[in-house]
């Protein structure tokens, strides 16, 4: 069974960075697109970004210009760098694919 393995959140003051990644136990993690959404307390999940594995990219608004998303295929491994955080980026963080499913997530605390 394939599964995705988040790492990399913390506590971080706003204007500070973080540099999440989402492991990969399948054989097939290059031909994946990899999802990055979080949830907030009291909301709903939201989604973040994607990476395809052309390594095109998008991004949802909020994180356009802050947020970038990379693959590394050889290490079966995607991050999300996130830059000038913010106190309302502080949520759980997780990935998806479709082979498998949702991680356990990590959580990012942006204080003021």
């Amino acid at each position: 069974q394939v599964q995705l393995v988040e790492s990399g959140g913390g506590l971080v003051q706003a204007g500070g960075s973080l540099r999440l990644s989402c492991a990969s136990s399948g054989s097939q993690f290059s031909s994946n697109t990899i999802y990055w959404h979080r949830q907030a307390p009291g909301k709903q999940r939201e989604w973040v970004a994607y990476i395809t594995p052309s390594g095109d990219s998008l991004y949802a608004p909020f994180g356009r210009g802050r947020f970038t998303v990379s693959r590394d295929n050889a290490k079966s491994t995607v991050y999300l760098q996130m830059n000038s955080l913010k106190p309302e980026d502080t949520a759980v963080y997780y990935c998806y694919t479709s082979n498998a499913g949702w991680g356990q997530g990590t959580q990012v605390t942006v204080s003021s």
